[in-house]
Protein backbone atom coordinates (compact mmCIF):
# COMPACT_ATOMS: atom_id res chain seq x y z
CA UNK A 1 0.00 0.00 0.00
CA UNK A 2 1.31 3.09 -0.71
CA UNK A 3 1.96 5.95 2.10
CA UNK A 4 -0.28 8.71 2.26
CA UNK A 5 0.47 12.26 2.02
CA UNK A 6 0.57 13.75 5.68
CA UNK A 7 -1.50 16.78 6.22
CA UNK A 8 -0.94 19.70 8.67
CA UNK A 9 -3.55 22.67 8.83
CA UNK A 10 -2.81 26.23 9.88
CA UNK A 11 -5.67 28.71 10.45
CA UNK A 12 -6.88 30.58 12.75
CA UNK A 13 -10.63 30.21 12.02
CA UNK A 14 -11.99 27.11 13.04
CA UNK A 15 -14.78 26.71 10.38
CA UNK A 16 -12.27 26.55 7.47
CA UNK A 17 -9.76 23.76 9.40
CA UNK A 18 -13.07 21.96 9.53
CA UNK A 19 -13.72 22.16 5.56
CA UNK A 20 -10.40 21.56 4.94
CA UNK A 21 -10.08 18.35 7.54
CA UNK A 22 -13.14 17.20 5.88
CA UNK A 23 -12.11 17.81 2.04
CA UNK A 24 -8.83 15.52 3.30
CA UNK A 25 -10.86 13.20 4.64
CA UNK A 26 -12.66 12.19 1.13
CA UNK A 27 -8.99 11.70 -0.43
CA UNK A 28 -7.64 8.54 -0.34
CA UNK A 29 -4.24 9.65 -0.73
CA UNK A 30 -4.34 12.20 2.08
CA UNK A 31 -4.44 12.05 5.72
CA UNK A 32 -4.89 15.00 8.21
CA UNK A 33 -2.21 14.44 11.09
CA UNK A 34 -2.86 18.06 13.14
CA UNK A 35 -4.66 21.15 13.20
CA UNK A 36 -2.92 24.07 14.53
CA UNK A 37 -4.56 27.69 14.90
CA UNK A 38 -1.46 30.03 14.96
CA UNK A 39 1.94 29.88 13.62
CA UNK A 40 3.70 29.29 17.11
CA UNK A 41 1.52 26.35 17.42
CA UNK A 42 2.58 25.19 13.92
CA UNK A 43 6.06 24.91 14.70
CA UNK A 44 5.62 23.24 17.54
CA UNK A 45 3.41 20.42 15.61
CA UNK A 46 5.67 20.69 12.66
CA UNK A 47 8.47 19.32 15.02
CA UNK A 48 6.55 16.86 16.58
CA UNK A 49 4.63 15.74 13.66
CA UNK A 50 6.82 16.13 11.10
CA UNK A 51 4.15 16.15 7.93
CA UNK A 52 4.83 15.99 4.09
CA UNK A 53 2.76 19.09 3.26
CA UNK A 54 1.26 22.32 5.56
CA UNK A 55 -1.25 24.26 4.30
CA UNK A 56 -0.44 27.50 6.13
CA UNK A 57 -2.50 30.62 6.61
CA UNK A 58 -0.87 34.01 6.57
CA UNK A 59 -3.22 36.63 8.56
CA UNK A 60 -2.80 34.93 11.98
CA UNK A 61 -2.47 36.30 15.77
CA UNK A 62 1.56 36.26 16.67
CA UNK A 63 3.18 35.19 13.88
CA UNK A 64 2.04 35.53 10.46
CA UNK A 65 2.54 32.84 8.16
CA UNK A 66 5.21 34.23 6.34
CA UNK A 67 7.06 34.27 9.70
CA UNK A 68 6.07 30.60 11.14
CA UNK A 69 7.33 29.20 7.37
CA UNK A 70 10.45 31.05 7.61
CA UNK A 71 10.74 29.10 11.23
CA UNK A 72 9.92 25.70 10.10
CA UNK A 73 12.49 25.76 6.67
CA UNK A 74 15.14 27.22 8.97
CA UNK A 75 14.91 23.55 11.13
CA UNK A 76 13.51 21.40 8.64
CA UNK A 77 14.69 22.92 5.32
CA UNK A 78 12.99 20.10 3.61
CA UNK A 79 9.71 21.02 4.69
CA UNK A 80 7.13 21.57 1.66
CA UNK A 81 4.74 24.24 2.97
CA UNK A 82 1.50 25.72 0.91
CA UNK A 83 0.29 29.09 1.72
CA UNK A 84 -3.51 29.29 1.61
CA UNK A 85 -4.80 32.91 2.59
CA UNK A 86 -7.64 35.21 1.77
CA UNK A 87 -5.11 38.37 1.76
CA UNK A 88 -3.59 37.32 -1.64
CA UNK A 89 -1.77 40.63 -1.78
CA UNK A 90 1.55 40.67 -3.60
CA UNK A 91 3.54 41.88 -0.74
CA UNK A 92 2.19 38.38 1.23
CA UNK A 93 2.51 36.56 -1.72
CA UNK A 94 6.05 37.68 -1.46
CA UNK A 95 6.96 37.24 1.80
CA UNK A 96 5.79 33.86 1.99
CA UNK A 97 7.34 32.49 -1.04
CA UNK A 98 10.60 34.25 -0.33
CA UNK A 99 10.27 32.25 3.06
CA UNK A 100 9.95 29.43 1.19
CA UNK A 101 6.62 28.56 0.63
CA UNK A 102 5.99 26.56 -2.81
CA UNK A 103 3.20 28.35 -3.93
CA UNK A 104 -0.14 30.15 -2.81
CA UNK A 105 -3.94 29.10 -3.13
CA UNK A 106 -6.67 31.16 -2.43
CA UNK A 107 -9.00 30.62 0.39
CA UNK A 108 -11.99 31.71 -1.79
CA UNK A 109 -11.89 29.42 -4.33
CA UNK A 110 -12.87 25.60 -5.00
CA UNK A 111 -11.74 23.00 -2.42
CA UNK A 112 -11.08 21.05 -4.82
CA UNK A 113 -7.69 23.34 -6.16
CA UNK A 114 -6.79 23.65 -2.51
CA UNK A 115 -6.53 19.34 -2.62
CA UNK A 116 -4.97 19.60 -6.11
CA UNK A 117 -1.74 22.51 -4.53
CA UNK A 118 -1.87 19.95 -1.87
CA UNK A 119 -0.79 16.74 -4.21
CA UNK A 120 1.46 19.54 -6.28
CA UNK A 121 3.63 21.05 -3.15
CA UNK A 122 4.17 17.30 -1.72
CA UNK A 123 6.02 16.52 -4.52
CA UNK A 124 7.95 19.76 -4.53
CA UNK A 125 6.12 21.09 -7.61
CA UNK A 126 4.97 24.90 -7.16
CA UNK A 127 1.71 26.14 -7.54
CA UNK A 128 -0.67 28.88 -7.40
CA UNK A 129 -4.19 29.71 -7.56
CA UNK A 130 -4.76 31.48 -11.38
CA UNK A 131 -3.64 35.47 -11.13
CA UNK A 132 -1.17 34.95 -8.28
CA UNK A 133 1.92 33.98 -9.94
CA UNK A 134 1.50 37.12 -11.88
CA UNK A 135 0.90 39.19 -9.26
CA UNK A 136 3.77 37.56 -7.63
CA UNK A 137 5.89 38.62 -10.32
CA UNK A 138 4.86 42.64 -10.61
CA UNK A 139 5.92 42.20 -6.61
CA UNK A 140 9.46 40.57 -7.50
CA UNK A 141 10.11 43.51 -9.77
CA UNK A 142 9.44 46.39 -7.22
CA UNK A 143 12.72 47.61 -5.55
CA UNK A 144 12.02 46.67 -1.98
CA UNK A 145 11.54 49.33 1.22
CA UNK A 146 14.00 49.37 3.25
CA UNK A 147 12.99 48.81 7.37
CA UNK A 148 13.31 52.06 7.69
CA UNK A 149 11.56 52.97 4.88
CA UNK A 150 8.65 50.63 5.42
CA UNK A 151 8.64 52.58 9.09
CA UNK A 152 8.14 55.56 7.22
CA UNK A 153 5.11 54.50 5.18
CA UNK A 154 3.26 53.25 8.22
CA UNK A 155 3.98 56.61 9.64
CA UNK A 156 2.65 57.60 6.74
CA UNK A 157 -0.66 55.37 6.76
CA UNK A 158 -1.27 56.23 10.10
CA UNK A 159 -1.63 59.63 8.64
CA UNK A 160 1.27 61.37 10.63
CA UNK A 161 2.94 64.58 9.27
CA UNK A 162 6.17 64.78 8.96
CA UNK A 163 7.03 67.19 11.89
CA UNK A 164 5.16 64.27 13.82
CA UNK A 165 7.26 61.32 12.09
CA UNK A 166 10.52 63.57 13.30
CA UNK A 167 9.38 63.34 16.84
CA UNK A 168 7.99 60.07 16.72
CA UNK A 169 11.25 58.38 15.31
CA UNK A 170 13.71 60.43 16.02
CA UNK A 171 15.31 61.56 13.14
CA UNK A 172 15.66 64.55 10.94
CA UNK A 173 13.31 66.45 8.74
CA UNK A 174 15.59 66.01 5.82
CA UNK A 175 15.93 62.08 6.56
CA UNK A 176 12.10 62.39 6.84
CA UNK A 177 12.31 63.84 3.25
CA UNK A 178 14.34 61.65 1.70
CA UNK A 179 13.18 58.83 2.65
CA UNK A 180 9.03 59.91 1.87
CA UNK A 181 10.97 60.50 -1.69
CA UNK A 182 12.37 57.03 -2.05
CA UNK A 183 9.14 55.20 -0.73
CA UNK A 184 7.59 57.07 -3.31
CA UNK A 185 9.72 56.15 -6.35
CA UNK A 186 9.74 52.67 -5.35
CA UNK A 187 5.50 52.42 -4.76
CA UNK A 188 5.41 54.66 -8.42
CA UNK A 189 3.35 56.92 -6.31
CA UNK A 190 3.42 61.07 -6.47
CA UNK A 191 1.87 61.58 -3.01
CA UNK A 192 1.01 60.10 0.44
CA UNK A 193 -2.60 59.41 -0.16
CA UNK A 194 -1.14 57.39 -3.18
CA UNK A 195 1.41 56.08 -0.88
CA UNK A 196 -1.47 54.75 1.93
CA UNK A 197 -3.46 52.98 -0.72
CA UNK A 198 -0.31 51.22 -2.05
CA UNK A 199 0.85 50.27 1.14
CA UNK A 200 -2.32 49.11 2.10
CA UNK A 201 -3.59 47.52 -1.61
CA UNK A 202 -0.07 45.35 -1.82
CA UNK A 203 -0.53 44.31 1.84
CA UNK A 204 3.06 46.40 2.71
CA UNK A 205 1.38 47.85 6.10
CA UNK A 206 -1.56 45.57 7.67
CA UNK A 207 -4.26 47.79 9.26
CA UNK A 208 -5.51 46.23 12.61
Amino acid sequence: MIPKTRVLIVDDHAMVRLALAEALAQQDDLELVGEAENGASAIALYRELQPDVVTMDYQMPGLNGAEAIGEILAEFPEAHIVLLSIYETSESLWRATEAGALGCVSKGGEIDEIITAVRAVASGVSYYSEGLEKKLDERRAQEALSPRETQILAQIVSGYSNKEIVANLGISTSTVKHHIERVFTKLGVNDRTQAATAAVKQGIIQLD
